[in-house]
């Protein structure tokens, strides 16, 4: 590739990258529902008709965030379920590290997911399905869950990414301050929910 080349690809990236921030600083304040096109385009500096250059439709730009977003915390909890001695609070802090490294992004999904386009509503729920599924699978080898059927995985797989969802939706709309204790409270919540499973028969 020449250095011409290579210039332009890194131009795109730049400009791509703007378009997904610029998304996320709009739809901050109103919502992705109500953005323009020609808005988003506008925030990172190019015409209209260049935006598809880099996304086939508003629908294809807000999909890539939801990419993003839940693509980062399936890989960050996947990377932990690698390491065997990983204990419920090392696992819970550490998703919250990724949430602090992508704060606009995860308020954005939170947005969406309880109140934005329909599209973007389904994508996000399809994703964390795709959580749930992954968490059966950890909980399945579980051998104190040798009994449990994969409905019964299924439910309490769920309540503790919903339980985690809900910690993550607390935290990006708090203050600095608040935010410490919405991690701790979130670590008391799954460690509650997984000793009740320990007691709890199917």
């Amino acid at each position: 590739m020449t250095d011409q080349g290579a210039s332009r690809v890194e131009r795109k990236e730049r400009t791509r990258q703007a378009l997904l921030d610029g998304t996320l600083a709009l739809a901050a304040e109103r919502g992705f529902g109500a953005l323009s096109l020609r808005e988003i385009a506008r925030s990172a500096g190019i015409v209209p008709t260049a935006f598809y250059r880099h996304f086939a439709s508003l629908e294809d730009l807000g999909a890539t965030l939801v990419d993003e977003g839940v693509q980062a915390l399936r890989l960050a909890l996947r990377q932990l379920r690698r390491k065997p001695d990983a204990r419920l609070s090392e696992t819970v802090r550490f998703v919250f590290g990724e949430v602090t490294a992508k704060r606009e992004l995860f308020g954005f999904l939170i947005r969406e997911q309880r109140g934005g386009s329909a599209p973007l509503r389904t994508a996000i729920a399809l994703e964390l399905q795709l959580i749930v599924r992954e968490l059966v699978a950890d909980l399945s080898r579980v051998p104190a869950l040798d009994s449990w059927s994969p409905a019964d995985l299924e439910v309490a797989a769920d309540l503790l990414v919903a339980t985690v969802t809900d910690g993550i939706a607390d935290y990006v709309s708090a203050a600095p301050r608040e935010q410490q204790p919405i991690i701790e409270r979130t670590i008391a919540q799954v460690r509650l929910i997984t000793l009740g499973m320990g007691a709890w028969k199917p």
